[in-house]
């Protein structure tokens, strides 16, 4: 047996072990110790030098944790971000059809979109709501309903007709619902 195989057999589970507590998914942990043996396979010469094997071993996976932590936060705080001003976006437009809520009736412009959404046929709305309110895509929409993505095209184009005759006096709410992603 290996200076590698024995260190493996007789270390792999503690390491693990010793992974979790940093990255609390099982599968992150094996995923980041399998890593740091195949590095340390890699360097053969490892075995020949004068440091301690298993030191090395929980301070690499100690490394990998942290690093790892790092990765997940950057990605969780870009999401945050991304989502955040997506959010503030759509308040801004928002809020720019209520400064242009000029000769309207008592009806606020949120009122008169909802409503007009509502008058569309229930496929036409459910695609409709799934792809602008939601912001799922067509290939999405087509697969979660059993639908073709020409489907969901043409609902989507069915939608747009008929909120624009619903919509015809509020042309403002009109642009708005074209900016939508």
């Amino acid at each position: 047996m290996t200076d590698f195989e024995r260190l493996y057999i007789t270390w792999y589970a503690r390491v693990k072990n010793f992974a979790l507590v940093y990255v609390k998914r099982e599968a992150d942990a094996e995923d980041i110790v399998q890593d740091v043996f195949a590095r340390i396979y890699e360097r053969e010469d490892l075995f020949n030098k004068d440091i301690n094997i298993t030191s090395y071993l929980f301070i690499s996976v100690k490394h990998a944790c942290l690093n790892h932590l790092r990765e997940r936060l950057t990605v969780s705080e870009a999401y945050s971000k991304y989502y955040e001003t997506q959010r503030l976006e759509m308040q801004l437009m928002y809020d720019s059809l209520e400064q242009l809520d000029m000769n309207f009736s008592d009806e606020s412009i949120e009122t008169m979109l909802e409503n007009a959404i509502n008058h569309l046929p229930d496929k036409c709305r459910q695609i409709f709501i799934m792809s602008k309110l939601k912001g799922t895509k067509q290939k999405a929409i087509a697969q979660e309903l059993g639908v073709s993505v020409n489907t969901v095209e043409v609902q989507m184009s069915i939608a747009y007709k008929k909120l624009r005759e619903e919509l015809k006096n509020c042309i403002p709410l009109l642009a708005f619902l074209y900016m939508m992603p």
